[in-house]
């Protein structure tokens, strides 16, 4: 189906009064009453206006430290040393399973989805961006039929497409891994020999593709919704779909460390991150994720909000991701 983006300015709107209606949210430093530290595997400028709001608003200090996933998986092993993990929710569910994870179930995390969390409150599920086909208006209107699904777009013919190399980010390669997982290696690497005659460009960032289809330099780009959402709202003549057979997505988590030195500040910090707070801090960074509750304001008036995500999971661990992504740079970017 296509999104209307009228969302943005309903949520903007509604975010704002809520902001300006919290009052004064200058502080004195000196009145901090407690500090957690979150690891993560999320980029500094996505997690930074998380701490300021959360600073202002609860005179915690909260300390992200950016990681790599064999950084994190090495550093959860020393425990004591952090309270939180915030990462990919295929991280928490290794986590989980390995035991370095406290369980913790609140009245905040019982209303997400039980696919978004894990059954047994090791984890909850924060945000997700799922994979959508982003088209460019002033094609969209040259098309006898607009391609709503992954089998329409594997046959339309003529066009051009962007899309992020795979190698290049985790949620890129999250869109081949899923595949993977739904409809097996070989069906998806024959599908995406069916899409390499028509990419203009894989790209080396996941932002690139949105921005060359709204200049017209791509027809369509399958894209994470968030970069789409953030070109739709610098004015950029774009639509979204989203594939009617379902769609990849890239899940974000948060669990408590065992061990870790400040639970109690540290789950008041997870009950923060599932209200309205961290949805307006974000979007005022220009991030546009969707809430794994639904019951917050974002979730209500996200037209987006019945995207169907794909069933299986991609949880396939660092070595046999290289394996798979080998494969399809050699047969599929490099093939012939």
């Amino acid at each position: 189906m296509l999104l209307t983006i009228s969302f943005l300015m309903i949520v903007g709107s509604i975010f704002c009064a809520l902001y300006f209606t919290n009052g004064d949210t200058s502080y004195d430093e000196s009145r901090l009453r407690g500090s957690i530290t979150v690891y993560t595997t999320l980029p500094a400028e996505n997690v930074a206006p998380l701490a300021e709001a959360y600073e202002k608003s609860h005179k915690i200090r909260v300390t992200f430290v950016p990681m790599t996933e064999d950084e994190l998986a090495n550093k959860i092993k020393d425990t004591g040393k952090a309270d939180l993990i915030m990462t990919d929710s295929r991280l928490l569910r290794r986590a989980a399973s390995n035991g370095w994870l406290l369980p913790y179930i609140s009245e905040h995390g019982d209303v997400v989805s039980d696919r978004l969390k894990d059954d047994k409150g090791f984890w909850t599920g924060l945000w997700y961006d799922p994979v959508v086909f982003c088209i460019n208006t002033d094609y969209m209107k040259r098309l006898p039929h607009i391609p709503a699904s992954w089998t329409e777009l594997g046959q339309l013919q003529d066009y051009r497409l962007g899309i992020t190399d795979f190698m290049a980010a985790d949620n890129a390669a999250n869109i081949y891994m899923f595949m993977v997982a739904q409809y097996g290696e070989e069906n998806a690497l024959t599908y995406m020999k069916q899409l390499h005659p028509h990419v203009v460009q894989y790209a080396k960032y996941l932002s690139t593709p949105a921005r060359m289809t709204g200049m017209g330099e791509a027809d369509i780009s399958i894209v994470v919704q968030s970069e789409a959402l953030r070109y739709i709202g610098e004015g950029y003549p774009l639509k979204l779909i989203y594939p009617v057979e379902g769609t990849a997505y890239t899940l974000t988590g948060i669990g408590l460390l065992l061990n870790g030195p400040n639970e109690d500040n540290a789950k008041e910090f997870v009950n923060w991150m599932l209200t309205d707070e961290p949805q307006l801090a974000m979007m005022n960074g220009g991030f546009y994720f969707m809430s794994a509750n639904g019951s917050l304001v974002a979730a209500k008036h996200f037209a987006g909000k019945n995207v169907v995500l794909y069933e299986q999971l991609a949880d396939y661990p660092v070595n046999e991701r290289r394996k798979l992504l080998d494969r399809w740079l050699k047969e599929v970017r490099f093939g012939r």
